[in-house]
């Protein structure tokens, strides 16, 4: 059996903005076999508290695995204070990746909200220089934004809203859909984020006959699709997000 639980070093893990951390793990074995839209799941310290793992969406795999995150809770807070040199339980990587666009399509639509970026990056180190690459970023307030330069060395054309305005347009990130030229036969969307935020981007590719993929987040226990407590329902019955997914066809999720 294929092993996919190990024990990685920390080359950084630095705060990137106000509101989020970028972690880099020297984890060749994961780099080898990530694809965009997948994830690790990290034992934060050896102890009971945190009892479970925390899953993060892998946000680049080139010479090391990066990581983004808010630390928002016990588990993250406490990854925030973990120095370099220190070593990490890493299982992955684990779930069902994004698929590549269509035939035919030319425009790639990234929607992302908050952390939600975090695979998106991953995905546009794949999709560079062979599609026209826009992402729509929402974040609650100028802490939440991040200068994005690897988006736009990719050749993402990057636009920004924020709830207060502090940043780019001011309300939800669905503001920003005006400012793209949306062709059924030519654009797919990726989309990652809150929950409201993926529904208001589902509604918007229905009404334009759009194709695409949610990359959906929930709270996971085991990560293998084994204890069932990341379940959504879908179209086509409940999944598992550890194990169907993250990536989900668009059309299918039930907001």
């Amino acid at each position: 059996m294929e092993k996919l639980q190990d024990v990685y070093r920390i080359i950084s893990n630095e705060k990137i903005c106000p509101k989020f951390f970028r972690l880099c793990l020297d984890a060749p074995s994961i780099v080898n076999k990530a694809l965009p839209g997948q994830f690790i799941h990290i034992r934060i310290q050896e102890s009971l508290q945190p009892f479970f793992r925390r899953p993060f969406s892998i946000s680049r795999a080139q010479k090391h695995i990066e990581i983004l995150y808010e630390p928002v809770g016990t588990g993250t807070h406490l990854l925030s204070r973990k120095k370099k040199g220190e070593m990490l339980d890493v299982l992955g990587p684990v779930g069902t990746p994004f698929s590549l666009p269509p035939k035919g399509i030319r425009q790639v639509v990234m929607i992302a909200g908050g952390i939600g970026v975090a695979p998106l990056l991953f995905l546009s180190d794949i999709l560079k220089r062979k599609y026209e690459l826009v992402l729509l970023y929402g974040g609650r307030t100028k802490g939440h934004v991040y200068d994005m330069k690897e988006f736009k060395q990719n050749g993402c054309k990057v636009l920004i809203s924020t709830d207060d305005g502090s940043v780019g347009v001011k309300g939800r990130v669905s503001k920003l859909f005006t400012k793209i030229r949306p062709d059924s036969q030519t654009t797919f969307i990726y989309t990652c984020g809150p929950r409201p935020m993926m529904a208001s981007v589902q509604s918007f590719a229905r009404g334009h006959k759009l194709r695409g993929q949610g990359s959906c987040e929930e709270v996971m226990a085991c990560a293998l699709g084994a204890c069932l407590g990341c379940s959504i329902e879908t179209r086509n019955g409940f999944k598992t997000v550890c194990h169907d997914g993250p990536a989900f066809d668009l059309n299918d999720l039930i907001f």
